[in-house]
């Protein structure tokens, strides 16, 4: 450790000196990217292995830096227009490494960022083209055949023979190795981009972007200027954007970034193209460049300014997100989820995340953090695990909402990619939406269930108390009327009977009121019995199809039982038809119920109706009530969620 806080040191040090001297022996435009190049790669590399003293990666740009530091130095040293001691041999030190140098850089794009190649197979592709930097730095090191291009003033420090041949070799192997070293670098970043995953490629996203501008920059300048000097400016920037991705410092926000500048890009090219075709081809045509050309152009710019822009803003979306939802899109689907009609507003909340964020599954969990249940999945075919779980062994973003705990949402992206801090603060926006989506829900289970015990009490205190004291009473008339009868009062006995048997029917109807409230036969024997109770008592013939082999949780039995009763009613009431047909089963972690008629139809969910009860009471239980009702018959299905 402190031999490597040595070496930094030293090759900062060394580094800062040639540099500062060659920017003090002064400015030459075609040497000012060496500078730059060594400036920024330099402190960048520096700064990343002080950070991290064993990065690879770290090292390369250090010594890219170094490499860089030393021919701009030279170059300098040799463009000096006075007369400096040693200039041809310092001014040839700063050019005939230059192909060497380049396959240095070559080889710090092609490991990054991990300071690895992305397998051995290019270990022979670095060496050839080490060798091929190798013959042009030798031809370079013999023979002038840069000192044309880059200007040198002092000369040569050898007079080899040969030169003219030298010069007709390097001006055809100079183009042909540079443009190797180019494809190799591209195809080496495109084969590591096919193959990267989670934080690799948002590594390449910051340096490949960082890349394109800096070439954007480069070629507006050559082709507006004339110069590369703008393109040779926007160098720190490629060694900053590097350095970021390399010590993941706010790695995961370049999506926005990429976006706003497509939008900022396209839009900048749009309305300068409009301009120009406005004012010069119109001008031609009417032969004149005058205001009032100008003053169309940019009205019709300014119309057309913001049509375009949402245009190009979703093409943006669409390039950089893919088919994910943008932030604001998903926050938008989830409001309208709270809007739609009854159910689903659980299933609603997996796919809006998942949407957002390009998951592979989404899993919405409910319940205390030390026994959390899966209610819901995305995609809707996954398998909900049917035990608990805590909330410290879930890679979850807790669910919350006014401080208290409600649920969690666990995310998995595909293999090798992970969420990044964008997405998990999107999740977390999400997260807390879907926390007043959570406490509605728990509020209206508390609610139905409170409703529920209170018909239990109420059924009970009725059957207990009322009902049996009008039995009794009904028990003491018709001793009264047998009385009456031994002792000849036939009148008296007639009217106690008629008397007693109006008390026997407000007893019937006092009975069937209480088995509305909550029926004693649903709590005493089950599901199955209570609803061949109903079909019993039906006034149209049922066939009954019943299959739970368990007891059910309280509030699933007590819905399904209303479901059912509800069904028949209406199609006894208002169908027409000869019978009903009620199926009841229990399916993997679903109680699935049916109840159709081949009446004329009609049925449907109206404000204040039963069935519109019936669907907000299954919505308190994650399910849906479905009305099919048409010419051929009507058939209501749900599936209530029971574990």
């Amino acid at each position: 450790m402190i031999r490597a806080g040595a070496l930094r040191w030293a090759v900062g040090a060394v580094t800062a000196v040639l540099v500062a001297g060659g920017f003090a022996l002064g400015l030459h435009i075609g040497n000012l990217h060496n500078g730059l190049t060594a400036a920024s790669f330099s402190a960048v590399g520096l700064y990343v292995v002080r950070r991290h003293p064993c990065s690879r990666e770290g090292w390369l740009f250090v010594a890219v830096g170094a490499a860089h530091a030393l021919m701009f130095a030279g170059r300098q040293y040799g463009l000096h227009t006075g007369s400096l001691p040693g200039a041809s041999w310092i001014g040839w030190l700063g050019v005939c490494p230059l192909p060497l140098v380049l396959v240095l850089v070559g080889v710090a794009v092609m490991c990054f960022p991990t300071g690895r190649l992305p397998s051995r197979g290019w270990v022979p592709v670095v060496g050839v083209l080490t060798a091929v930097g190798l013959v042009l730095s030798a031809v370079s090191a013999l023979w002038p055949v840069e000192y044309g291009r880059t200007g040198l003033v002092a000369g040569h420090p050898f007079h080899v023979p040969g030169s003219p041949t030298a010069e007709v070799f390097y001006g055809i192997a100079r183009p042909v190795g540079y443009l190797l070293f180019q494809l190799t670098w591209v195809a080496c970043v495109v084969v590591r981009m096919w193959r990267a995953h989670g934080d690799e490629v948002r590594q390449l996203r910051w340096f490949l972007y960082a890349a394109t501008v800096s070439a954007a920059v480069m070629v507006l300048g050559l082709a507006v200027w004339g110069s590369p000097v703008p393109g040779a400016l926007t160098v720190p920037l490629l060694a900053v954007a590097a350095g970021a991705a390399i010590l993941r410092y706010h790695l995961y926000d370049i999506d926005p970034v990429i976006n706003k500048s497509l939008v900022f890009g396209a839009m900048a090219a749009l309305v300068t193209g409009g301009y120009a075709v406005v004012v010069t081809g119109i001008g031609r045509l009417v032969g004149g460049y005058g205001t009032l050309l100008s003053l169309l152009a940019t009205g019709l710019v300014a119309v057309a300014f913001e049509p375009l822009r949402r245009r190009v803003q979703r093409l943006a979306d669409r390039v950089v997100y893919g088919r994910r939802a943008t932030p604001y899109e998903a926050l938008a689907r989830l409001s309208a989820h709270f809007t739609a009609p009854a159910g689903g507003l659980l299933d609603g909340i997996c796919t809006t995340v998942a949407d957002a964020v390009g998951a592979h599954e989404v899993m919405l969990w409910t319940g205390p953090a030390d026994e959390l249940r899966a209610v819901s999945a995305w995609p809707t075919t996954t398998t909900l695990p049917p035990d608990s779980r805590l909330l410290a062994d879930l890679a979850a973003v807790p669910v919350r909402h006014d401080g208290r705990f409600r649920g969690a949402i666990t995310v998995t992206k595909a293999p090798g990619d992970t969420l990044s801090i964008g997405e998990r603060r999107l999740v977390g926006d999400l997260a807390a939406q879907a926390g007043l989506v959570l406490e509605l829900r728990a509020t209206a289970q508390r609610l139905v269930a409170a409703g529920d015990a209170a018909r239990r009490r109420l059924e009970r205190d009725l059957h207990d108390g009322a009902q049996q004291r009008l039995v009794t009473v009904a028990m003491e008339l018709g001793g009264v009327v047998r009385l009456a009868t031994t002792f000849g009062a036939a009148e008296v006995a007639a009217r106690a009977d008629d008397v007693r048997r109006q008390l026997l029917e407000a007893t019937a109807e006092l009975r069937e009121m209480a088995r509305g409230l909550h029926p004693a036969v649903l709590t005493q024997d089950g599901l199955e019995a209570a609803i061949g109770f109903l079909a019993d008592r039906s006034r149209l013939p049922v066939r009954l199809t019943v299959s739970v082999a368990r007891r059910l949780p309280a509030e699933v039995e007590s819905t399904a039982y209303f479901v059912v009763s509800e069904g028949l009613t209406n199609a006894a009431k208002h169908s027409g038809a000869d019978a009903v047909t009620v199926r009841v089963a229990l399916a993997g972690v679903g109680l699935v119920i049916e109840v159709s008629d081949t009446g004329c139809g009609g049925a449907a969910v109206r404000a204040g109706g039963g069935l519109e009860g019936l669907a907000d009471r299954l919505v308190t239980l994650d399910a849906r009530l479905t009305v099919e009702s048409g010419p051929a018959g009507t058939r209501l299905r749900t599936v209530i969620p029971c574990g």
